[in-house]
């Protein structure tokens, strides 16, 4: 994340940050660049190489929440036939898969409220429980009431203008642009969701797979309030974006929450190819940084 004024530039296989002094990181090293500052600028083979090595490229608003995002055009060999895929997915497959989707959505705000020591926890298990395919009863809106007011307090409200309603949004469009960027990755285009189906939002299928991840920006928001209510600062906003490089645990082991991604992307490119309902999503386990085993 970059918060103070900067030049950008291409330097070979490397990203150098001009400041004070510069800075060189290689290209296939980053994953995601946030630009948090009005006056940065960068080159076009700054955009190139974005496209190039599959970077996430942010940029924030005059709020300083995360306002957009360049993505790489699609450079999979099997675009074409995914997208139709995605639109010829059966309904009982799709239905079952968001069924799946909310289930882990829901055990994962109950693993919040135990990590976070708060009530609430079996009244969220018997929720998670109770998900059917296509969630028709809105299991998950009920859930994510009751489970906001337990984790934050009486009379917490999504709408509310606060220091942590801003971070939970910060956090949760840096996880929906690193899932578009998965998306795109793998071939699979983020307007075709599998629930979420809105003619204005070019991220319905983001939009759709961030669910069971959500709870792991409500944890850090709970874990880190800050010392006097006010605006997020740089320090907020890159804890926010270091969340991606946090354990979670899938099927295949213990891994940063961007490689989860990966892997929640690759079986639900399996449900379109092969009709498994079945995604790899991942459980919430705290807060500990992934570490790499040399």
């Amino acid at each position: 994340m970059i918060s103070r004024p900067a030049k950008l530039r291409r330097e070979h296989f490397s990203l150098a940050i001009e400041q004070e002094e510069t800075a060189f990181v290689p290209f296939e090293d980053i994953a995601v660049i946030v630009l948090n500052h009005r006056e940065i600028t960068l080159t076009h083979p700054v955009l190139s190489a974005c496209a190039e090595y599959g970077i996430g490229l942010y940029a924030t608003g005059s709020n300083h929440q995360p306002a957009g995002v360049f993505l790489p055009f699609l450079p999979h060999s099997r675009t074409t036939r995914l997208m139709r895929k995605q639109l010829d997915v059966s309904r009982p497959a799709a239905k079952q898969a968001w069924a799946n989707i909310v289930r882990r959505k829901i055990e994962n705000q109950a693993a919040c409220l135990r990590l976070a020591k708060r009530k609430g926890i079996d009244r969220l298990e018997s929720y998670a429980r109770r998900v059917r395919s296509g969630d028709s009863e809105n299991i998950e809106g009920q859930a994510a009431a009751f489970y906001f007011v337990q984790l934050y307090g009486a009379g917490f409200q999504r709408s509310e203008e606060r220091w942590a309603n801003a971070a939970l949004d910060y956090g949760y469009a840096v996880l929906r642009g690193a899932i578009a960027r998965g998306l795109v990755a793998h071939g699979l285009h983020p307007t075709i969701g599998l629930f979420h189906d809105s003619e204005q939002n070019a991220f319905n299928l983001a939009d759709d797979l961030i669910e069971p991840f959500r709870p792991l920006v409500d944890l850090h928001v709970f874990k880190h309030p800050p010392a006097v209510e006010g605006e997020l600062t740089p320090t907020d906003k890159a804890a926010l974006v270091a969340l991606l490089n946090v354990d979670m645990e899938m099927p295949q082991g213990l891994m940063s929450a961007l490689s989860a991604i990966e892997y929640a992307v690759e079986s639900l490119a399996r449900l379109y190819e092969e009709g498994d309902s079945e995604l790899h999503l991942p459980r919430l386990i705290g807060l500990q940084p992934h570490r790499l085993e040399c």
